[in-house]
């Protein structure tokens, strides 16, 4: 896994976000997570199975952030849990061994190295810079990305008010993924900001 992971916001408009999207993918976006944190359940399900869909006819990884449940009915390639979700060892044996299984460990190294333990295919480390999308203490070091090559064997991403600009010095540290939500979805082109995104890499 390595490039741009595309993470959606939370739209209730699902062809704008489809049209979004796509655009995003065709610009060379390594893999999808559907995040939606106001939707219903019954918005939630349109959304990903439309966007499963999508990915599917790119050949790209589609990621439920969260909700095990949903991820496991729609035949998802994974889940990105947080702190306060389920598990990761938990999440492994239900989805099993083959499928991704994603963490944000924020800024702790420590809990990468768990979080490796119990499964994880990848780690997220941030906030590295303010973010639009969500509020919380920017705190994440940059040098953990380069600690966390040194010790981890996963791919590291990085998530947290990521431009491209911003993103660059991550990237020379070593970071496998940049994780992004409106340096893609708020732009009037998606797929050269994406473009922009994959040539870091």
């Amino acid at each position: 896994m390595k490039g741009l992971y595309l993470v959606t916001p939370d739209w209730t408009d699902t062809e704008r976000l489809l049209d979004a999207t796509a655009r995003a993918l065709d610009g060379g976006a390594a893999l999808v997570q559907y995040r939606n944190k106001t939707a219903s359940p019954a918005l939630r399900r349109e959304q990903a199975s439309a966007l499963l869909r999508l990915c599917r006819g790119r050949g790209r990884p589609f990621i439920v952030n969260d909700h095990v449940a949903l991820a496991m009915e729609l035949d998802a390639d994974g889940v990105h849990v947080g702190g306060t979700d389920a598990p990761v060892r938990a999440v492994r044996a239900a989805l099993g061994p083959d499928k991704i299984v994603g963490a944000s460990c924020y800024g702790e190294l420590a809990l990468a190295e768990t979080a490796q333990d119990a499964g994880a295919s990848y780690v997220a480390f941030g906030g590295f810079y303010p973010s639009v999308v969500k509020q919380y203490a920017v705190t994440t070091p940059p040098t953990i990305v380069a600690l966390a090559k040194e010790r981890l064997q996963v791919p590291v991403v990085v998530i947290g008010g990521m431009t491209v600009e911003n993103a660059r010095p991550l990237v020379g540290h070593g970071a496998d993924l940049v994780a992004a939500i409106s340096s893609v979805y708020r732009t009037e082109d998606p797929e050269e900001v994406t473009r922009e995104f994959a040539a870091l890499f």
